[in-house]
């Protein structure tokens, strides 16, 4: 795929004869004035890339993480502190992205509900008109390489009322749920997924999910159910009900001693996302040979490691970033025999971008917000 970012040019200028399309374009690292609903030009397609009218997207920790530079190593406080902090508003950070450098001025947006609407040449029509899903971890070198790039994050995403993407990570979806149903769960859903898939997750086993009232946590309550797990779920204890409704077995307020709770070695694996300081308390309930998934750490990426605990109990210690293959055709089987249940806790014009993220920073919802843009 040939990524169009000349940073020589405001490439989203309108010119020539092109067609134009509303959409937000993130200028750089900073606060919510570096998102700029504007007049862009419609993307031009490459060989191999079809073109997906966007019809729902999503609201991630991700896009705020990118704008605000938090991926940078001088940034040391969770998502919710960094955004209030000037000192992630203040300057351009050279690896605040996920693959170092973000290519400003882009389009983020992670999710996508599309419909596909022009194909390159000698790319298959019968899939025009088609409603689908893009996968937003591409491992774009294959399968047996662990680099990856992410739409939204590495290159224009759906932020916008077009995107064009590779025609391999596309995928057509038969079912009734709602556009905005259906863009609930690209992001959310393929990354606690792919924290299932790689945690091995099997009937049985007792699960600790952190986070899970957010997008991924709530997705891998449903996940670890649907694999027989007993699910246990942290979360603000006003949660409670939602998450019990959507297969939770037991939910434990996030400001619990979860030690005191349930004791040493009493979970065979924890999938968290929120990390921070209860970091080692959650490695201290694992049972031995236990593992300890992670895709994420709103609550604050540095954490104390006791080696002892890590290696005298046999401890897996498993990150997630790169989507393995199964992950996302799991997915579209999952949706299409009725398996999981899509939770929209709130639905926004795209120009609302700002209140919606300002809002999804509350952290008052369960589940999801999306982004709906112009017809």
């Amino acid at each position: 795929m040939k990524w169009d970012t000349d940073p020589k040019q405001d490439r989203f200028d309108p010119r020539d004869s092109r067609k134009t399309m509303k959409a937000v374009v993130t200028s750089g690292n900073g606060d919510y004035d570096q998102l700029q609903f504007r007049v862009v030009n419609q993307p031009m397609l490459e060989p191999g890339e079809v073109l997906l009218q966007v019809l729902a997207a999503e609201v991630n920790n991700t896009e705020i993480n990118t704008r605000i530079g938090w991926y940078s190593s001088s940034v040391t406080t969770g998502t919710e502190d960094a955004a209030d902090a000037e000192e992630t508003q203040a300057s351009f950070k050279a690896d605040g992205g996920w693959n170092e450098a973000t290519p400003f001025p882009f389009i983020q947006g992670t999710d996508c509900c599309g419909r596909i609407t022009a194909v390159a040449p000698r790319e298959d029509e019968s899939s025009l008109g088609s409603r689908a899903l893009v996968r937003a971890c591409m491992r774009h070198w294959g399968f047996a390489s662990m680099d990856n790039i992410w739409m939204g994050s590495d290159f224009d995403g759906s932020f916008a009322q077009f995107v064009k993407v590779p025609a391999g990570e596309v995928f057509k979806v038969d079912c009734d749920w709602s556009d905005a149903e259906l863009g609930a769960i690209p992001c959310a859903y393929g990354t606690a997924e792919n924290m299932v898939h790689r945690g091995k997750v099997s009937r049985g086993e007792h699960i600790l999910v952190t986070g899970a009232s957010g997008g991924v946590g709530s997705a891998v309550v449903q996940l670890a159910k649907r694999r027989g797990a007993t699910v246990t779920a942290i979360a603000a204890k006003e949660k409670k009900g939602q998450l019990l409704a959507i297969g939770a077995d037991h939910v434990v307020d996030r400001g619990a001693d979860i030690i005191g709770r349930f004791g040493e070695d009493s979970v065979d694996a924890v999938i968290d996302i929120v990390s921070g300081p209860g970091f080692g308390a959650l490695l201290e309930v694992l049972k031995r040979g236990g593992r300890y998934v992670s895709s994420g750490a709103i609550g604050g990426p540095l954490v104390t490691l006791d080696m002892r605990t890590f290696y005298l109990k046999d401890l897996k210690l498993i990150g997630c970033t790169a989507w393995d293959e199964p992950v996302f055709p799991n997915l579209i089987s999952y949706i299409e025999r009725g398996e999981l249940k899509p939770l929209v806790a709130k639905i926004f014009p795209l120009e609302k971008i700002v209140d919606a993220q300002r809002e999804f920073l509350e952290k008052r919802h369960v589940g999801k917000f999306v982004l709906i843009p112009p017809p």
